[in-house]
């Protein structure tokens, strides 16, 4: 079965990597040049035609792409073919309600269920292991994704989706789960509750695949022990395809790139220069491979080191370290990217306080947000029953906007501490 997603590509020499990188890119510039007028418009703005892109020496020539131009082309401006040769959509939130959506051919879906397929085999996965999907499903990205590529390694895929923890642990017992896909909060819920419930014994994982949120490495530790696993990173960002743009291998020393599907570059956050591999700086991707969103050079905001000096695994795939945080203000809660910015976009709606502040905890191992907002000295002489309503109301259009539950609280006026510089608006007490 790994015909399918070829292991001579995972140890290719450098050279020949470069060789096939340069192919893929020199086409797909064409490609996005011919389909997609936003983007030639930002290439022609910075004097770039395809004849100046022969290799991936060339990529600095092309213009960044962020998330706002997404947000502004939305929905179908950097669609890159007809829209009836699209099989699917993938969507994450917009910080003013205006969803980031990403397209997708058969093709498309073919080469992201490969990757992650190679990310299950780097984490020891064959045809007879009972893959267990507890990422949701949906728009989301992380059930589609590690659903699709257990079907490609030929494993028995359990699509449960996030949630029902009785019913996950009832299948991972009876059917004798092999591998956990999930969020890192999740796989920690459920690690405990199995021990609470004296299913340890029962229990025949071997390897767990989480992402979607970060993790730290005393985190990992803490996984393997309760779960009795060896704990697999995975990345990827719905934009680029999904999870699987990259993974660990049995090293856990940094994540395995796609290099045939994402070529990788780090550039400095606030100049956009290119850094040479070993520094620290911002994360960008160019997808060669895809058909209908192929985005080129686009900032990831993620924070990391590229290294591709190889791996005593035996892959020669470059290799990204595990985050090191981001250089905008998103945070991630549940698996869900959120945006201040989107909070105060709806108290602005609401007519309330711009002096808020998001509170982020962790309690039995799952994400929790409060957002406190001051009301303003009319606002707050109101009735109870007023006020109360007014929660109501904000609770529902953050969940609306967000994708999560928050918890709202309005506060007297001037109750939130003021801060001599920058505003405090996170206050994050995770462990992570």
């Amino acid at each position: 079965m790994r015909g399918f997603f070829q292991p001579d590509i995972e140890s290719m020499p450098r050279a020949d990597m470069t060789r096939l990188q340069n192919e893929r890119l020199a086409s797909q510039v064409r490609h996005v040049w011919n389909n997609v007028p936003y983007y030639r418009n930002l290439m022609e703005a910075k004097s770039a035609s395809p004849e100046d892109i022969k290799s991936v020496a060339d990529l600095h020539k092309l213009p960044l792409l962020t998330k706002d131009d997404l947000r502004e082309a939305y929905p179908h401006g950097l669609l890159a073919v007809p829209i009836e040769d699209t099989v699917r959509i993938q969507s994450t939130s917009g910080t003013t309600g205006r969803r980031v959506v990403a397209y997708y051919t058969q093709h498309d879906i073919d080469i992201w269920e490969d990757c992650c397929a190679r990310a299950l085999a780097a984490a020891g996965g064959t045809r007879r292991d009972i893959v267990q999907v507890a990422y949701g499903y949906g728009l989301f990205t992380g059930g589609a994704g590690l659903g699709g590529g257990s079907h490609k390694l030929g494993c028995l895929t359990l699509p449960m989706s996030s949630g029902f923890t009785d019913r996950q642990l009832q299948f991972m017992c009876d059917l004798e789960a092999t591998i956990l896909c999930c969020t890192p909060s999740y796989a920690e819920f459920l690690a405990e509750t199995i021990e609470e419930s004296g299913l340890r014994g029962r229990i025949k994982l071997k390897a767990g695949i989480f992402g979607a949120e970060a993790w730290s490495n005393e985190m990992r530790v803490r996984l393997e022990e309760k779960l009795g696993i060896k704990a697999y990173d995975i990345y990827g960002l719905t934009e680029i395809a999904g999870p699987g743009v990259s993974f660990e291998c049995s090293e856990q020393a940094g994540l395995h790139i796609n290099e045939d599907h994402f070529i990788a570059e780090i550039i400095d956050p606030e100049t956009e220069q290119v850094l040479p591999d070993g520094s620290k700086g911002e994360l960008v991707f160019t997808c060669v491979t895809k058909q209908a969103f192929p985005l080129l050079r686009y900032r990831t905001r993620d924070i990391c080191v590229l290294d591709r000096g190889g791996c005593e695994c035996g892959r020669t795939l470059a290799k990204m370290s595990r985050l090191m945080g981001r250089s905008d203000d998103m945070l991630i809660i549940k698996g869900v990217n959120v945006f201040p910015s989107q909070v105060e976009t709806v108290l602005i709606e609401f007519g309330l306080s711009a002096n808020y502040q998001l509170i982020v905890d962790r309690v039995s191992h799952s994400d929790t947000l409060e957002i406190r907002v001051e009301l303003s000295p009319e606002m707050f002489s109101d009735t109870v029953r007023g006020i109360e309503r007014r929660e109501r109301d904000l609770r529902e259009r953050i969940k609306n906007i967000l994708g999560i539950a928050a918890k709202v609280t309005l506060v007297a006026p001037k109750s939130i501490t003021r801060s001599e510089g920058k505003a405090v608006r996170v206050v994050d007490n995770r462990k992570l």
